[in-house]
């Protein structure tokens, strides 16, 4: 998976074609609505008035989000001193620093792109459809054994197969024990990835919060017995399908977000679990319907945003299936969009 992904020159991520919007091969919130970034501004600003006057964005997609973040907090006169862009694809790079000069050059000052993360963090970090692409390790629990399913070439050499291996001690093997045991032939994902991008960024966190969006759920629900082919999906051209042997390299491959799995991280680093609730709650208590009223009434802006907002808190769209969650250090007040329908519980 991480080679299909992020191979130089070959990977999902780092080759050049088109990704985002309907051009692409997935719709992203940020592509669907600038009322999205719009919302989300009153977050980071009560960040940045606590703990520093600094935004650093993980794997900035198109440049969509910082373009239309950026632009909100320049209306509301709180600009970030700096706007930090950690992008390892050196395409999407290029994509997000055209689409800066070309719809808000006068904040391209702000803005940094970076190569590694920081020393030292302040302020909010920032994270959209990030933890869905960090590549899995797929675990076949069989016969009371969890095994490894890798990939090996079938007899004749010339396509891709399945293949399960018994797992040699190690933190894979060491995480797959961990969990609740899920059923005998029962397939699901392990990423040991969230983990150290946690940990790595808790090392670096003086003051500040990790603000997280994805689609996802935590461990009771994403280990349940009634999901036992896992959450393992490919998207190419806005179809969706769950054969990552299909065009390698331009087909992206996700997987769902164990939030159990962050929260516990974060908690193991030395982070606070701040709250953690549906993307429909965290955009309504962040001001999403009152952004969306400040249109003109009956206008085809209105009607269309209107529409798009739908999809963003409709329990049958995006508003349930993506959660948001914010981990912080340093003495932060209850984050803003957590204010109603925080379900830390359920983690």
């Amino acid at each position: 998976m991480a080679l299909a992904l992020y191979a130089p020159g070959l990977g999902y991520y780092a080759a050049g074609a088109r990704k985002f919007g309907a051009a692409g091969d997935f719709v992203t919130a940020p592509e669907l609505t600038p009322l999205f970034a719009q919302t989300l501004a009153a977050q980071a600003v009560q960040v940045m008035e606590d703990c520093g006057n600094e935004i650093l964005e993980l794997g900035a997609g198109s440049g969509r989000l910082a373009v239309d973040l950026m632009r909100e907090l320049a209306r509301l006169g709180r600009l970030p001193d700096r706007y930090g862009i950690l992008e390892p694809s050196p395409d999407l790079r290029q994509r997000q620093q055209a689409l800066l000069e070309r719809e808000a050059p006068e904040l391209l000052d702000r803005v940094r792109w970076l190569d590694t993360l920081p020393d030292r963090l302040s302020g909010l970090v920032l994270g959209n459809e990030v933890l869905d692409a960090l590549p899995v390790h797929l675990v076949h629990w069989l016969d009371g054994q969890a095994l490894e399913r890798g990939v090996a070439l079938d007899e004749a050499g010339s396509a891709f197969v399945w293949q399960d291996r018994p797992m040699p001690p190690g933190p894979l093997l060491d995480a797959a024990n961990r969990l609740p045991a899920p059923g005998d032939d029962y397939l699901s994902e392990v990423c040991l990835a969230a983990p150290a991008l946690i940990h790595s960024l808790a090392e670096r966190l003086q003051h500040g919060m990790l603000l997280f969006l994805d689609y996802g759920f935590p461990r009771a629900e994403y280990y349940h017995p009634d999901r036992r082919e896992g959450t393992l999906m490919c998207h190419y051209r806005h179809r969706s399908f769950d054969d990552p042997f299909y065009l390698p390299g331009l087909v992206d491959i996700t997987s769902h977000v164990d939030f159990t799995l962050i929260a516990d991280a974060a908690l193991e680093a030395g982070l606070d679990v701040l709250g953690y609730t549906s993307q429909a709650h965290f955009l309504l208590n962040c001001g999403l319907l009152e952004r969306l009223g400040e249109l003109e009434p009956g206008s085809t802006v209105y009607l269309k945003e209107t529409a798009r907002v739908q999809k963003l808190i409709q329990p049958t769209e995006m508003g349930e299936l993506f959660k948001v969650i914010a981990l912080g250090k340093g003495d932060l007040p209850l984050p803003l969009g957590f204010a109603r329908g925080d379900k830390r519980h359920n983690l």
